[in-house]
């Protein structure tokens, strides 16, 4: 039996391109990679460590600098002001509708009868007495004629009547009609007599009727509304015009029940027209409303109106009540600082540091703002409190630098 030769390949040992062999290399690679990764991550932490040491050392040697003899470095230069007082002119803002004085409904007093003419139309300036439309009158016209004719026949009647009486009374006295029969020929008088002032009556309502076919302006005036038309059947309380008595309008003003109490009457006030070459229309108070609104809290101010082409009833315009002069503490509109919808001020102490303080605003006239709540001696940062913050310590500057800004505002002051 002739022997196989030994080729080195052990069965029990795992060769290099058996699975097992690069399972075992795929392992090595991985956990190579893990220590890569560590070390990477130790080498990072430490380089932030130091940075972080840095910073602060910075940052404490920067405190350092920044403390002088005790007083912390100045963060901004920034110039000062005091509250002033200004006598200003007390002024109440509302919002309302223009509308007439009084409007007159204009109507017809008659039924069943045509419209035949109409002579006016709206906007039309109208006079007392002015026809504005005319009713047929043709079948009034034939009542009142058959009302004349009734009278003459119930004359006729009395006179007839007051004859036979006449006689009777003589006949009375004789005995020769009983006082039976002359009752009732004084009956038959009195009869009569009854009959023409109905007749008379009748011709009374006819000419009454017949003036009511004659629509006519009941004062001077403007036409606002026409809903009369040429052939249409009146009827009683049917309205035909608008008009606006006396041209004559006023500006009702929706008031708060707080500022309501703050206007009288024969106060001034400027309202704005829609027309902006139109100049500022100036009006007077009448009356203020003796109740409120239920629903809308507000009062109405009745204010009197020159005539002015610029007004139309109906405009919803912006005005101005003048409520007189009063004293008011102001700072510049550059002191104060906006934010959230409130306004704040920086205040000034002794060692210069800034205190900031909400505050109330008021009235603005020009550059300067009404504060309330603020004391009169205190000293308040003019400018950049954009910048500031509540705290900070500042520089104060002896006057405003001189720029081109600055003197383009100061001439435009001048």
């Amino acid at each position: 039996m002739s022997s196989i030769p030994n080729s080195g390949f052990d069965p029990a040992k795992p060769q290099p391109g058996t699975p097992s062999q690069r399972v075992k290399n795929n392992r090595r690679w991985i956990i190579l990679a893990a220590l890569l990764v560590t070390a990477l991550i130790i080498i990072l932490l430490v380089v932030f460590s130091k940075k972080n040491k840095n910073t602060l050392e910075t940052a404490n040697t920067s405190q350092t600098h920044s403390t002088q003899n005790g007083q912390p470095q100045s963060a901004l230069t920034v110039t000062v002001t005091q509250p002033e007082n200004r006598n200003w002119e007390k002024t109440l803002e509302a919002n309302g509708n223009i509308a007439a004085w009084q409007e007159v409904v204009i109507g017809s007093e008659l039924s069943g009868l045509r419209i035949t003419q109409v002579n006016v139309n709206v906007g039309d300036v109208v006079k007392r007495g002015q026809l504005l439309a005319q009713i047929n009158a043709d079948t009034i016209q034939a009542e009142l004629a058959q009302s004349k004719a009734t009278i003459a026949e119930a004359q006729a009647v009395l006179n007839d009547a007051i004859a036979d009486a006449r006689r009777i009374q003589a006949l009375k006295n004789t005995g020769a009609i009983s006082a039976q029969e002359a009752a009732q020929y004084l009956t038959t008088q009195q009869t009569a007599q009854a009959r023409l002032d109905l007749a008379r009556a009748q011709i009374e309502s006819s000419n009454i009727r017949l003036a009511q076919t004659r629509v006519v302006a009941p004062d001077d005036g403007v036409i606002s509304g026409r809903t009369a038309t040429v052939g249409s059947l009146a009827q009683a309380g049917q309205e035909l015009f608008r008009m606006i008595r006396d041209n004559r309008l006023e500006w009702r003003a929706e008031v708060t029940t707080s500022e309501l109490y703050r206007l009288k009457p024969s106060m001034k006030v400027s309202m704005i027209s829609a027309d902006p070459n139109q100049p500022p229309i100036s009006g007077t108070v009448r009356m203020i409303a003796p109740t409120i609104n239920n629903d809308t809290r507000y009062g109405l101010v009745y204010v009197d109106l020159p005539r002015s082409n610029a007004l139309r009833m109906g405009m919803f315009v912006k005005g101005t009540f003048q409520l007189g002069a009063q004293q008011a503490v102001t700072l510049p509109q550059s002191s104060l600082l906006l934010r959230d919808g409130f306004a704040y001020v920086f205040i000034l102490d002794s060692q210069n540091r800034v205190h900031q303080q909400k505050i109330e605003t008021g009235r603005r006239v020009g550059d300067r703002v009404e504060v309330m709540g603020l004391p009169a001696n205190v000293r308040v940062v003019a400018s950049g409190t954009a910048f500031l913050t509540d705290g900070d310590t500042v520089k104060v500057a002896a006057a405003i630098p001189q720029t081109p800004l600055n003197r383009q505002f100061a001439a435009g002051d001048d």
